[in-house]
Protein backbone atom coordinates (compact mmCIF):
# COMPACT_ATOMS: atom_id res chain seq x y z
CA UNK A 1 0.00 0.00 0.00
CA UNK A 2 0.86 3.44 -0.32
CA UNK A 3 1.56 5.57 2.53
CA UNK A 4 1.98 9.46 2.84
CA UNK A 5 3.09 10.77 6.12
CA UNK A 6 2.16 14.69 6.87
CA UNK A 7 4.04 16.73 9.64
CA UNK A 8 7.16 16.30 11.30
CA UNK A 9 5.70 14.15 14.30
CA UNK A 10 8.70 15.67 16.24
CA UNK A 11 11.27 13.67 15.82
CA UNK A 12 9.17 10.29 15.49
CA UNK A 13 9.10 10.18 11.59
CA UNK A 14 11.44 8.33 11.13
CA UNK A 15 10.51 5.37 13.09
CA UNK A 16 6.81 5.75 11.93
CA UNK A 17 8.30 5.38 8.23
CA UNK A 18 10.36 2.17 9.47
CA UNK A 19 7.41 0.33 10.74
CA UNK A 20 5.08 1.33 7.89
CA UNK A 21 7.70 0.19 5.57
CA UNK A 22 8.59 -2.77 7.48
CA UNK A 23 4.43 -3.92 7.18
CA UNK A 24 4.82 -3.35 3.15
CA UNK A 25 4.37 0.12 2.55
CA UNK A 26 5.84 2.88 0.68
CA UNK A 27 6.29 5.52 2.33
CA UNK A 28 6.31 9.31 0.72
CA UNK A 29 7.00 12.72 3.02
CA UNK A 30 5.56 15.91 2.66
CA UNK A 31 5.82 18.55 5.44
CA UNK A 32 2.70 20.08 5.35
CA UNK A 33 -0.51 20.85 3.62
CA UNK A 34 0.74 22.27 0.53
CA UNK A 35 2.98 19.51 -0.25
CA UNK A 36 0.88 16.69 0.84
CA UNK A 37 -1.60 18.32 -1.98
CA UNK A 38 0.99 18.08 -4.64
CA UNK A 39 2.20 14.72 -3.94
CA UNK A 40 -1.52 13.88 -4.58
CA UNK A 41 -1.86 15.80 -7.44
CA UNK A 42 1.13 14.55 -9.13
CA UNK A 43 0.48 11.15 -9.16
CA UNK A 44 2.45 9.19 -6.87
CA UNK A 45 -1.16 8.58 -5.20
CA UNK A 46 -1.56 7.47 -1.82
CA UNK A 47 -3.77 4.63 0.20
CA UNK A 48 -3.50 6.31 3.37
CA UNK A 49 -2.66 9.76 5.06
CA UNK A 50 -0.85 9.34 8.48
CA UNK A 51 -0.93 13.10 9.77
CA UNK A 52 0.19 15.03 12.33
CA UNK A 53 -2.55 16.05 15.20
CA UNK A 54 -1.05 19.34 15.30
CA UNK A 55 -1.95 20.48 11.81
CA UNK A 56 -5.13 21.88 10.44
CA UNK A 57 -6.82 18.44 9.77
CA UNK A 58 -10.55 19.89 9.01
CA UNK A 59 -8.51 22.16 6.53
CA UNK A 60 -6.32 18.80 4.75
CA UNK A 61 -10.01 17.13 4.59
CA UNK A 62 -11.51 19.92 2.79
CA UNK A 63 -8.92 20.94 0.35
CA UNK A 64 -8.99 16.80 -0.49
CA UNK A 65 -12.63 16.71 -0.86
CA UNK A 66 -12.96 20.40 -2.96
CA UNK A 67 -10.48 18.31 -5.24
CA UNK A 68 -12.20 15.15 -5.25
CA UNK A 69 -9.04 13.33 -4.02
CA UNK A 70 -10.27 9.94 -1.50
CA UNK A 71 -7.90 8.83 0.86
CA UNK A 72 -8.25 8.26 4.46
CA UNK A 73 -6.61 10.04 7.29
CA UNK A 74 -5.59 8.46 10.33
CA UNK A 75 -4.09 11.55 12.94
CA UNK A 76 -0.93 10.84 15.17
CA UNK A 77 0.85 12.55 17.89
CA UNK A 78 3.18 12.39 20.64
CA UNK A 79 1.03 12.62 23.21
CA UNK A 80 -2.39 10.61 24.80
CA UNK A 81 -4.48 14.06 24.64
CA UNK A 82 -7.80 13.38 24.71
CA UNK A 83 -9.15 16.07 23.21
CA UNK A 84 -6.79 16.17 19.96
CA UNK A 85 -7.91 12.89 19.04
CA UNK A 86 -11.80 13.68 19.46
CA UNK A 87 -10.83 16.59 17.58
CA UNK A 88 -8.83 15.40 14.97
CA UNK A 89 -12.14 12.42 14.47
CA UNK A 90 -14.66 15.13 14.32
CA UNK A 91 -12.54 17.09 11.37
CA UNK A 92 -12.63 13.48 9.42
CA UNK A 93 -9.95 10.84 10.41
CA UNK A 94 -10.83 7.33 10.69
CA UNK A 95 -8.35 7.16 13.52
CA UNK A 96 -6.00 8.29 16.35
CA UNK A 97 -2.46 6.69 17.32
CA UNK A 98 -0.22 7.87 19.75
CA UNK A 99 3.32 8.21 19.05
CA UNK A 100 6.05 6.43 19.65
CA UNK A 101 3.98 4.18 17.30
CA UNK A 102 3.55 0.86 18.66
CA UNK A 103 4.26 -1.85 15.45
CA UNK A 104 1.16 -4.18 16.04
CA UNK A 105 -0.68 -0.84 16.48
CA UNK A 106 0.76 0.62 13.11
CA UNK A 107 0.15 -2.91 11.11
CA UNK A 108 -3.46 -2.88 12.37
CA UNK A 109 -4.05 0.16 10.85
CA UNK A 110 -2.40 -0.18 7.82
CA UNK A 111 -4.52 -3.32 7.20
CA UNK A 112 -7.75 -1.90 8.72
CA UNK A 113 -7.75 1.10 6.63
CA UNK A 114 -6.35 0.15 2.83
CA UNK A 115 -8.37 -3.11 3.66
CA UNK A 116 -5.59 -4.86 2.53
CA UNK A 117 -5.67 -7.90 5.14
CA UNK A 118 -8.48 -9.36 2.47
CA UNK A 119 -7.62 -12.82 1.70
CA UNK A 120 -8.66 -15.25 -1.18
CA UNK A 121 -10.20 -18.24 0.67
CA UNK A 122 -11.49 -21.71 -1.08
CA UNK A 123 -11.51 -25.21 -0.90
CA UNK A 124 -14.49 -26.07 -3.69
CA UNK A 125 -13.20 -26.99 -7.10
CA UNK A 126 -15.04 -25.01 -8.79
CA UNK A 127 -13.45 -22.10 -7.12
CA UNK A 128 -9.77 -24.37 -7.41
CA UNK A 129 -10.63 -23.91 -11.35
CA UNK A 130 -10.92 -19.97 -11.76
CA UNK A 131 -7.97 -19.56 -9.46
CA UNK A 132 -5.95 -22.27 -11.28
CA UNK A 133 -6.40 -20.25 -14.56
CA UNK A 134 -5.70 -17.02 -12.44
CA UNK A 135 -2.56 -18.00 -11.54
CA UNK A 136 -2.01 -19.49 -15.27
CA UNK A 137 -2.32 -15.68 -16.95
CA UNK A 138 -1.04 -13.77 -13.92
CA UNK A 139 2.37 -13.47 -15.59
CA UNK A 140 1.01 -12.04 -18.89
CA UNK A 141 -0.03 -8.47 -19.79
CA UNK A 142 -3.20 -9.59 -21.47
CA UNK A 143 -6.30 -7.95 -20.05
CA UNK A 144 -8.13 -9.66 -17.89
CA UNK A 145 -12.40 -9.59 -17.07
CA UNK A 146 -13.48 -11.26 -14.01
CA UNK A 147 -17.29 -11.16 -13.76
CA UNK A 148 -19.77 -12.53 -11.40
CA UNK A 149 -22.63 -11.49 -8.77
CA UNK A 150 -22.06 -8.85 -6.49
CA UNK A 151 -20.27 -10.04 -3.28
CA UNK A 152 -18.84 -12.74 -4.79
CA UNK A 153 -14.78 -11.43 -4.22
CA UNK A 154 -14.14 -10.20 -7.96
CA UNK A 155 -11.67 -7.35 -6.65
CA UNK A 156 -9.88 -9.71 -4.08
CA UNK A 157 -9.35 -12.22 -7.29
CA UNK A 158 -8.39 -9.19 -9.01
CA UNK A 159 -5.51 -8.58 -6.18
CA UNK A 160 -5.00 -12.08 -6.50
CA UNK A 161 -3.40 -11.82 -10.04
CA UNK A 162 -1.86 -8.38 -9.65
CA UNK A 163 0.49 -10.43 -6.64
CA UNK A 164 1.55 -12.63 -8.93
CA UNK A 165 2.20 -10.61 -11.96
CA UNK A 166 5.26 -9.05 -12.79
CA UNK A 167 4.12 -5.80 -11.61
CA UNK A 168 3.23 -7.02 -8.35
CA UNK A 169 5.78 -4.23 -6.66
CA UNK A 170 4.36 -1.78 -8.96
CA UNK A 171 1.20 0.22 -7.79
CA UNK A 172 -2.50 -1.48 -7.79
CA UNK A 173 -5.32 1.38 -8.45
CA UNK A 174 -8.90 0.34 -7.91
CA UNK A 175 -11.61 2.88 -9.24
CA UNK A 176 -14.98 2.31 -9.29
CA UNK A 177 -16.88 3.53 -11.99
CA UNK A 178 -20.56 3.35 -10.07
CA UNK A 179 -19.52 5.48 -7.39
CA UNK A 180 -18.19 8.18 -9.52
CA UNK A 181 -20.46 10.88 -11.06
CA UNK A 182 -20.23 11.06 -14.78
CA UNK A 183 -19.00 14.49 -15.13
CA UNK A 184 -15.93 13.68 -12.55
CA UNK A 185 -15.17 9.63 -13.93
CA UNK A 186 -12.78 10.85 -16.88
CA UNK A 187 -10.86 13.52 -14.55
CA UNK A 188 -10.32 10.91 -12.19
CA UNK A 189 -9.50 8.28 -15.06
CA UNK A 190 -7.30 10.63 -16.79
CA UNK A 191 -6.68 13.54 -14.52
CA UNK A 192 -6.81 16.88 -15.94
CA UNK A 193 -4.62 20.58 -16.16
CA UNK A 194 -5.24 23.34 -14.60
CA UNK A 195 -8.26 25.29 -15.60
CA UNK A 196 -9.76 22.70 -17.31
CA UNK A 197 -13.04 23.46 -15.70
CA UNK A 198 -14.46 24.93 -12.62
CA UNK A 199 -12.71 23.99 -9.59
CA UNK A 200 -9.50 22.41 -11.56
CA UNK A 201 -7.04 24.41 -9.41
CA UNK A 202 -4.17 22.70 -10.52
CA UNK A 203 -3.08 19.96 -12.64
CA UNK A 204 -4.26 16.41 -11.34
CA UNK A 205 -2.64 13.19 -12.34
CA UNK A 206 -5.81 10.57 -13.01
CA UNK A 207 -5.51 6.83 -12.24
CA UNK A 208 -4.35 5.58 -15.59
CA UNK A 209 -1.06 7.65 -14.85
CA UNK A 210 -0.89 6.67 -10.86
CA UNK A 211 -0.84 3.29 -11.88
CA UNK A 212 1.87 3.57 -14.46
CA UNK A 213 3.72 0.12 -14.29
CA UNK A 214 1.41 -1.67 -12.51
CA UNK A 215 -2.46 -2.53 -12.93
CA UNK A 216 -5.59 -0.48 -12.49
CA UNK A 217 -8.59 -2.30 -11.86
CA UNK A 218 -11.78 -1.01 -13.31
CA UNK A 219 -14.73 -1.87 -11.22
CA UNK A 220 -18.19 -2.16 -12.31
CA UNK A 221 -17.10 -1.33 -16.15
CA UNK A 222 -20.59 -2.25 -17.01
CA UNK A 223 -21.90 1.62 -15.10
CA UNK A 224 -19.28 3.33 -17.45
CA UNK A 225 -20.92 5.93 -19.76
CA UNK A 226 -21.18 5.00 -23.37
CA UNK A 227 -19.17 8.34 -24.09
CA UNK A 228 -16.45 7.87 -22.11
CA UNK A 229 -15.96 4.09 -23.23
CA UNK A 230 -14.52 5.25 -26.65
CA UNK A 231 -11.76 7.26 -24.93
CA UNK A 232 -11.25 4.35 -22.84
CA UNK A 233 -11.14 2.00 -25.78
CA UNK A 234 -8.15 4.50 -27.21
CA UNK A 235 -6.25 4.15 -23.98
CA UNK A 236 -6.35 0.57 -24.55
CA UNK A 237 -5.29 0.33 -27.67
CA UNK A 238 -2.43 3.19 -28.11
CA UNK A 239 -1.39 3.49 -24.65
CA UNK A 240 -2.05 6.71 -24.44
CA UNK A 241 -4.40 9.04 -22.71
CA UNK A 242 -5.40 12.92 -23.06
CA UNK A 243 -5.58 14.41 -19.59
CA UNK A 244 -8.96 16.85 -19.57
CA UNK A 245 -7.94 20.28 -20.81
CA UNK A 246 -4.69 18.70 -22.04
CA UNK A 247 -2.91 19.51 -25.45
CA UNK A 248 -0.88 16.69 -25.96
CA UNK A 249 -0.83 12.81 -25.08
CA UNK A 250 0.41 11.22 -22.32
CA UNK A 251 2.28 7.81 -22.22
CA UNK A 252 1.17 5.11 -20.21
CA UNK A 253 2.20 1.68 -18.71
CA UNK A 254 -0.09 -0.56 -17.16
CA UNK A 255 -2.01 -3.55 -17.22
CA UNK A 256 -6.18 -3.60 -17.06
CA UNK A 257 -8.41 -5.76 -15.82
CA UNK A 258 -11.63 -4.63 -14.97
CA UNK A 259 -14.97 -6.26 -13.00
CA UNK A 260 -18.79 -6.49 -13.96
CA UNK A 261 -21.96 -7.82 -11.90
CA UNK A 262 -23.87 -7.72 -15.17
CA UNK A 263 -23.97 -9.78 -18.33
CA UNK A 264 -22.09 -7.56 -20.72
CA UNK A 265 -23.03 -9.25 -23.99
CA UNK A 266 -26.88 -8.53 -23.02
CA UNK A 267 -25.36 -4.59 -22.92
CA UNK A 268 -23.49 -4.75 -26.09
CA UNK A 269 -26.99 -6.22 -27.49
CA UNK A 270 -28.91 -3.35 -25.65
CA UNK A 271 -26.38 0.00 -26.81
CA UNK A 272 -24.96 0.31 -23.65
CA UNK A 273 -21.51 -0.95 -24.11
CA UNK A 274 -19.28 -0.53 -26.56
CA UNK A 275 -18.91 -4.69 -28.58
CA UNK A 276 -15.16 -3.29 -29.60
CA UNK A 277 -14.59 -2.21 -26.10
CA UNK A 278 -15.68 -5.75 -24.79
CA UNK A 279 -13.20 -7.76 -26.87
CA UNK A 280 -10.13 -5.28 -26.23
CA UNK A 281 -11.06 -5.88 -21.95
CA UNK A 282 -12.08 -9.53 -22.30
CA UNK A 283 -9.23 -11.35 -23.60
CA UNK A 284 -9.18 -13.57 -19.90
CA UNK A 285 -12.56 -14.21 -18.43
CA UNK A 286 -12.50 -14.95 -15.02
CA UNK A 287 -15.70 -15.74 -14.20
CA UNK A 288 -16.78 -16.37 -10.17
CA UNK A 289 -19.32 -18.97 -9.43
CA UNK A 290 -21.78 -17.59 -6.66
CA UNK A 291 -21.68 -18.83 -3.38
CA UNK A 292 -24.13 -21.57 -3.36
CA UNK A 293 -22.44 -23.32 -6.35
CA UNK A 294 -19.60 -23.87 -4.19
CA UNK A 295 -20.80 -25.21 -0.95
CA UNK A 296 -17.39 -26.55 0.20
CA UNK A 297 -16.50 -22.78 0.16
CA UNK A 298 -19.42 -21.62 2.19
CA UNK A 299 -17.63 -23.34 5.80
CA UNK A 300 -14.10 -22.78 4.82
CA UNK A 301 -15.09 -19.03 4.68
CA UNK A 302 -17.35 -19.07 7.94
CA UNK A 303 -14.47 -20.62 9.93
CA UNK A 304 -11.93 -18.19 8.43
CA UNK A 305 -14.37 -14.77 9.56
CA UNK A 306 -15.42 -16.61 12.90
CA UNK A 307 -11.86 -16.85 13.75
CA UNK A 308 -10.86 -13.37 11.93
CA UNK A 309 -14.21 -11.55 14.27
CA UNK A 310 -13.37 -13.04 17.33
CA UNK A 311 -9.80 -11.62 17.49
CA UNK A 312 -10.66 -8.60 16.40
CA UNK A 313 -13.84 -8.38 19.34
CA UNK A 314 -11.45 -10.13 21.73
CA UNK A 315 -13.88 -13.08 22.10
CA UNK A 316 -13.08 -16.69 22.17
CA UNK A 317 -13.19 -18.64 18.68
CA UNK A 318 -16.55 -21.16 18.74
CA UNK A 319 -16.59 -23.96 16.36
CA UNK A 320 -19.46 -23.59 14.83
CA UNK A 321 -22.10 -26.81 15.90
CA UNK A 322 -23.77 -29.32 12.91
CA UNK A 323 -26.62 -27.86 13.21
CA UNK A 324 -25.03 -24.26 12.05
CA UNK A 325 -23.19 -25.93 9.73
CA UNK A 326 -26.70 -27.36 7.82
CA UNK A 327 -28.22 -23.94 8.19
CA UNK A 328 -25.10 -22.23 6.61
CA UNK A 329 -24.52 -24.68 3.90
CA UNK A 330 -28.11 -24.92 2.99
CA UNK A 331 -28.61 -20.85 2.85
CA UNK A 332 -28.18 -19.68 -0.63
CA UNK A 333 -26.55 -16.25 0.27
CA UNK A 334 -27.61 -13.82 -2.67
CA UNK A 335 -25.06 -11.33 -1.33
CA UNK A 336 -22.64 -14.38 -1.56
CA UNK A 337 -18.67 -13.93 -0.06
CA UNK A 338 -20.26 -10.50 1.47
CA UNK A 339 -23.39 -11.54 2.94
CA UNK A 340 -21.61 -14.79 4.34
CA UNK A 341 -19.40 -12.13 6.00
CA UNK A 342 -21.24 -10.04 7.89
CA UNK A 343 -23.83 -12.98 9.18
CA UNK A 344 -20.51 -14.86 10.58
CA UNK A 345 -19.58 -10.98 12.38
CA UNK A 346 -23.26 -11.51 13.60
CA UNK A 347 -22.47 -14.51 15.30
CA UNK A 348 -19.25 -14.35 16.96
CA UNK A 349 -21.08 -11.41 19.29
CA UNK A 350 -24.26 -13.30 18.92
CA UNK A 351 -22.87 -16.61 20.20
CA UNK A 352 -23.27 -18.03 23.56
CA UNK A 353 -21.93 -21.05 25.08
CA UNK A 354 -19.17 -22.88 23.76
CA UNK A 355 -20.22 -23.19 20.14
CA UNK A 356 -21.93 -20.89 17.46
CA UNK A 357 -25.32 -22.62 17.41
CA UNK A 358 -27.88 -22.21 14.49
CA UNK A 359 -29.50 -19.76 17.25
CA UNK A 360 -26.63 -17.31 16.59
CA UNK A 361 -27.03 -17.42 12.91
CA UNK A 362 -29.09 -14.29 12.19
CA UNK A 363 -30.31 -11.89 9.72
CA UNK A 364 -29.68 -7.92 9.60
CA UNK A 365 -33.19 -7.50 11.51
CA UNK A 366 -32.09 -10.09 14.15
CA UNK A 367 -34.33 -13.53 12.91
CA UNK A 368 -33.10 -16.77 12.88
CA UNK A 369 -31.44 -17.40 9.31
CA UNK A 370 -33.03 -20.97 9.00
CA UNK A 371 -36.54 -19.56 9.78
CA UNK A 372 -36.23 -16.02 8.61
CA UNK A 373 -37.49 -16.24 5.12
CA UNK A 374 -40.18 -19.49 5.00
CA UNK A 375 -43.54 -19.11 5.76
CA UNK A 376 -45.29 -20.30 8.89
CA UNK A 377 -46.56 -23.73 7.10
CA UNK A 378 -42.78 -24.22 6.24
CA UNK A 379 -41.43 -23.10 8.95
CA UNK A 380 -43.94 -25.84 10.69
CA UNK A 381 -42.63 -28.90 8.81
CA UNK A 382 -39.13 -27.92 9.31
CA UNK A 383 -39.34 -27.94 12.95
CA UNK A 384 -41.92 -31.32 12.99
CA UNK A 385 -39.01 -32.78 10.35
CA UNK A 386 -36.15 -31.53 13.03
CA UNK A 387 -38.05 -32.92 15.91
CA UNK A 388 -38.70 -36.57 14.07
CA UNK A 389 -34.96 -36.73 13.53
CA UNK A 390 -34.18 -36.21 16.54
CA UNK A 391 -36.55 -39.14 17.63
CA UNK A 392 -35.39 -41.51 15.02
CA UNK A 393 -33.35 -43.36 17.54
CA UNK A 394 -34.53 -46.62 19.49
CA UNK A 395 -37.66 -46.94 17.28
CA UNK A 396 -38.89 -49.13 14.40
CA UNK A 397 -38.96 -48.06 10.65
CA UNK A 398 -42.60 -48.56 10.92
CA UNK A 399 -43.10 -45.96 13.70
CA UNK A 400 -40.35 -43.61 11.70
CA UNK A 401 -42.58 -44.11 8.26
CA UNK A 402 -45.77 -43.47 10.26
CA UNK A 403 -44.90 -40.18 11.86
CA UNK A 404 -43.53 -38.66 8.58
CA UNK A 405 -46.50 -39.80 7.03
CA UNK A 406 -48.88 -38.14 9.22
CA UNK A 407 -47.02 -34.92 9.44
CA UNK A 408 -46.48 -34.45 6.14
CA UNK A 409 -50.63 -34.89 5.59
CA UNK A 410 -51.37 -32.65 8.27
CA UNK A 411 -48.61 -30.28 6.34
CA UNK A 412 -51.07 -30.30 3.18
CA UNK A 413 -53.71 -29.79 5.13
CA UNK A 414 -55.41 -33.15 4.24
CA UNK A 415 -54.52 -32.86 0.69
CA UNK A 416 -53.82 -36.68 -0.14
CA UNK A 417 -52.36 -35.98 -4.17
CA UNK A 418 -49.94 -32.94 -2.49
CA UNK A 419 -49.10 -35.50 0.36
CA UNK A 420 -48.07 -38.33 -2.18
CA UNK A 421 -46.09 -36.52 -4.31
CA UNK A 422 -43.96 -34.77 -1.56
CA UNK A 423 -43.11 -38.54 -0.32
CA UNK A 424 -42.53 -40.01 -3.12
CA UNK A 425 -44.92 -42.50 -3.34
CA UNK A 426 -48.40 -43.17 -5.41
CA UNK A 427 -52.01 -42.17 -4.28
CA UNK A 428 -53.03 -46.02 -3.59
CA UNK A 429 -49.55 -46.50 -1.48
CA UNK A 430 -50.93 -43.24 0.86
CA UNK A 431 -54.23 -44.20 0.88
CA UNK A 432 -53.69 -47.92 1.93
CA UNK A 433 -50.81 -46.95 4.54
CA UNK A 434 -53.52 -44.58 5.84
CA UNK A 435 -56.25 -47.07 6.17
CA UNK A 436 -54.20 -49.27 7.79
CA UNK A 437 -53.31 -46.80 10.97
CA UNK A 438 -57.20 -45.25 11.17
CA UNK A 439 -57.90 -49.27 11.59
CA UNK A 440 -55.36 -49.41 14.62
CA UNK A 441 -56.75 -45.98 16.07
CA UNK A 442 -54.74 -43.28 14.95
CA UNK A 443 -56.70 -40.14 13.81
CA UNK A 444 -55.96 -39.09 10.34
CA UNK A 445 -56.76 -35.08 9.14
CA UNK A 446 -59.41 -34.81 7.16
CA UNK A 447 -59.26 -34.12 3.41
CA UNK A 448 -59.27 -29.95 3.35
CA UNK A 449 -59.13 -29.47 7.26
CA UNK A 450 -58.58 -25.90 7.76
CA UNK A 451 -55.90 -25.21 10.29
CA UNK A 452 -53.66 -22.19 11.56
CA UNK A 453 -50.82 -22.53 8.37
CA UNK A 454 -51.73 -20.83 5.17
CA UNK A 455 -53.27 -22.93 2.42
CA UNK A 456 -50.16 -24.72 -0.29
CA UNK A 457 -51.13 -24.40 -4.02
CA UNK A 458 -52.61 -28.09 -4.23
CA UNK A 459 -51.77 -30.76 -7.40
CA UNK A 460 -55.02 -32.19 -7.88
CA UNK A 461 -58.25 -32.63 -5.82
Amino acid sequence: MRLLIVGTLKGQLTTATKIAMENGATVTHAEDHEQAMRVLRGGKGADLLLVDVALDIRDLVMRLEAEHIHAPIVACGITNDARAAVAAIHAGAKEYIPLPPDPELIAAVLAAVANDSRELIYRDEAMAKVVKLAQQIAGSDASVMITGESGTGKEVLARYVHTRSARAKRPFISINCAAIPEHLLESELFGHEKGAFTGAIARRIGKFEEATGGTLLLDEISEMDVRLQSKLLRAIQERVIDRVGGTKPVPVDIRIIATSNRNLADAVREGTFREDLLFRLNVVNLKIPPLRERPLDILELAQHFVKKYAEANGVPVRPISAEARRVLSTNRWQGNVRELENTMHRSVLMAQGDEIGPEAILTPDGDRLDLAKTVPAVAHATMAAEQVTRALVGRTVADVERDLILETLKHCLGNRTHAANILGISIRTLRNKLNEYADGGIPITPAGTPGEYPRMPMVGA
